[in-house]
């Protein structure tokens, strides 16, 4: 009896002891096996794909559909640019079309081939035709018969008249001396000089002597044609003698100074053939000769004045008109080289750039390229460094290429330190 109870109260315990265990962890789920379960898979499934445009990779879409932009296809970003390259950007055939990308390939030639150069430049006065007409004795402006700038004046043509005390004197030496003429006529001819050296002409002395009358003025007269630059004289004014009346310029022979920068001037040398226009004949081409390069370089513009004489047919032309030319220059020395597009360069400070296609690319490639260029020859440099005869640069698209790289984070012409 005595057993009996005691396996009741085991087995009750036992119970018990279930029943707790289910109260605490009936609920608690078992631990599943994790042998052979895959969480990279699983992660990667829920990965989601971003889309891009291959022309505009500022692009980003969670879901496939077209470019807001240019209306492409979008793909998928990890597809993009498969280059691990920075130099090299990789683009869809869609892309090259829209962006109308196109290549030339790079050939050989020789750099002595004329070179058209730019100028500006202004027309002046031949500098060895102008001169200043003076009075030749003192005196008082009696009367002006040429009056203001611009007056055509002719070669003996009556321009001033001067009463001169200083003039009267000496026509009453003359007469004097003329008494005294058979006895000391060194002395006749000595007065007789003196008026010659005021300008006064033989015909002039010889009246004065055989009339005995004296003339209170003088007449000036032009030395030369020319054109009144300027008038430094009214009537009235005192002059001395020597002192300037008239600036006068021969306009019919002219200068035009050409401004040429430091770089165009190791390729223009005197007797290249020079061309121009003036706004006021916009339909006649003018042409003449360099004739001299100033050895010296304006410090405020950085440039040297390249004259070219030139023949005023017509009075066309006139000083202070500005003009716009151009100089057909040939390099001092021929250099052989490999010739590159000027359409090809992109431009970046002192570097220059060009984008060279990938040969035998599975997609369409152009790798990012600097380049050192020599001299422009026609619509060409001649490049130093950087290409190789057979290669092909991209002329039309360029830019969009760089544009592409550069929000792809690759080399281009605003970032040129990505390293591979």
């Amino acid at each position: 009896m005595k057993n009996w109870k005691v396996i009741v109260l085991v087995l009750a315990a036992a119970f018990a002891g279930l029943a707790a265990g289910y109260v605490f962890f009936g609920k608690t789920q078992p631990v599943a096996n994790h042998e052979g379960h895959n969480h990279d898979v699983a992660a990667s499934e829920k990965k989601e794909t971003i889309w891009t445009c291959s022309m505009h990779p500022q692009i980003r879409q969670n879901e496939p559909g077209q470019c807001p932009i240019c209306g492409m296809d979008l793909i998928p970003l990890d597809e993009a640019n498969a280059s691990q390259n920075p130099l090299v950007m990789q683009m869809t055939e869609d892309a090259v079309k829209l962006a109308n990308i196109q290549t030339m390939e790079v050939g050989s030639g020789t750099a002595n081939a004329s070179k058209t150069i730019s100028l500006t430049g202004r027309i002046e006065a031949d500098e060895r035709h102008v001169a200043s007409q003076v009075s030749h004795l003192p005196g008082r402006i009696e009367q002006l018969f040429v009056t203001f700038t611009g007056e055509s004046v002719r070669k003996g043509q009556k321009l001033a008249t001067i009463y001169s005390p200083a003039l009267i004197s000496a026509q009453k030496e003359l007469l004097e001396a003329r008494k005294w003429a058979d006895s000391q006529p060194q002395l006749l001819e000595a007065v007789r000089n003196k008026l010659r050296y005021w300008k006064l002409t033989d015909a002039t002395i010889q009246e004065v002597e055989k009339s005995g009358r004296i003339q209170e003025t003088l007449p000036v007269y032009a030395d030369r044609s020319g054109v009144v630059l300027k008038r430094r004289v009214a009537v009235g004014d005192y002059v001395k003698e020597g002192s300037v009346l008239f600036d006068l310029a021969d306009l019919n022979q002219l200068w035009v100074l050409f401004d040429a920068y430091e770089e165009d001037l190791a390729n223009i040398r005197i007797g290249d053939k020079v061309s121009y226009t003036v706004a006021a004949i916009p339909d006649k081409t003018f042409t003449g000769t360099v004739s001299f390069i100033d050895p010296v370089v304006n410090p405020q513009t950085r440039a040297a004045s390249v004259r070219a004489d030139v023949r005023n047919v017509g009075g066309l032309l006139k000083p202070d008109m500005f003009v716009k030319g151009t100089i057909e220059a040939r390099p001092r020395t021929a250099q052989k080289g490999l010739m590159v597009p000027k359409t090809a360069v992109l431009w970046t400070g002192p570097r220059s750039v060009v984008y060279v296609q990938v040969p035998d690319a599975d997609v369409p490639s152009y790798e990012y390229r600097e380049i050192k260029l020599g001299d422009a020859v026609g619509d060409k440099y001649l490049v130093l460094e950087g290409l190789n005869a057979g290669e092909r640069v991209v002329v039309n698209g360029q830019f969009v290429i760089d544009a592409a790289a550069q929000l792809n984070n690759m080399n281009s012409m605003m970032n040129r330190n990505v390293k591979t």
